[in-house]
């Protein structure tokens, strides 16, 4: 399990999808659905010249490649790997086709240029009031001309060629930062801190001060103190069980909600 295998015809590729047992054959007819669906959804984003027979045939011949090619020790998920094989297979097809005209590739380029122009200059993504504007175009112009290059971008943005593991790479995982808090974090440490608020207002008067002073406005022992009239000492242990007692309260009310 887990080694890398060139199946000829009916032999068995390796995989964790649970058809280890199915020839190459078998595992096109099962997934040839998948060709169809990923297919479909390129060719409704180009124009009705090319035709989706075509786009099957390409997808076919990539989920070929990555049935001969699945290496169980690199990844978990035969799907997964084939949908990027059938995706990659079509779009180079199209490339191969080059079915777009020189115009529209021209106006493409002029388009992508402008923005990256107004991108250095501004210092940030241009309006699309600002690029019709330096375009010659008004703001109905621009959106038409957007329409019409949406086969022009898609071929650009879906597949930014393959990474360092030999997998194609989508416009998405370039443009995401890495270092960016989860927003969903974000938003859970938000309504903790929320609910502390709400809790606090139920503590015996000093320790809600102590809470509210040291947590939320940015108050140091000594300040509180000073506020209190009351040691450092006295204040930290203040604090203490005001923290003892939110945290019961914290429990007790994620537990109930849950």
């Amino acid at each position: 399990m887990g080694k890398k295998t060139s199946p000829s015809q009916d032999a068995t590729p390796a995989h964790d999808d649970g058809y280890s047992g199915m020839s190459r054959n078998q595992l096109v007819e099962r997934y040839v659905q998948l060709v169809k669906i990923v297919a479909s959804k390129i060719a409704s984003r180009l124009p009705k010249s090319v035709e989706l027979d075509d786009l099957i045939s390409a997808g076919v011949m990539g989920l070929i490649d990555a049935i001969d090619k699945y290496d169980a020790s690199k990844s978990q998920n035969f799907k997964k790997y084939a949908e990027i094989r059938i995706r990659g297979a079509i779009l180079d097809e199209l490339r191969a086709m080059d079915w777009v005209s020189r115009s529209v590739r021209r106006q493409s380029a002029q388009l992508t240029g402008m923005q990256q122009q107004l991108r250095r200059q501004f210092g940030r993504e241009a309006t699309p009031d600002e690029v019709a504007k330096e375009m010659g175009l008004d703001l109905d112009q621009y959106f038409k001309l957007l329409d019409k290059l949406k086969p022009v971008l898609l071929l650009s943005y879906e597949n930014q060629g393959p990474s360092t593991d030999g997998e194609s790479r989508s416009f998405d995982t370039i443009i995401r930062d890495t270092t960016a808090s989860d927003p969903s974090k974000l938003l859970h440490d938000q309504n903790i801190r929320t609910l502390i608020k709400e809790l606090n207002d139920t503590l015996p008067e000093k320790q809600r001060l102590v809470v509210k002073m040291y947590y939320f406005e940015g108050m140091n022992l000594k300040e509180i103190g000073s506020v209190l009239n009351v040691t450092e000492s006295r204040v930290s242990q203040l604090n203490s069980q005001a923290i003892r007692s939110l945290k019961t309260k914290v429990k007790r009310r994620l537990g109930g909600d849950a």
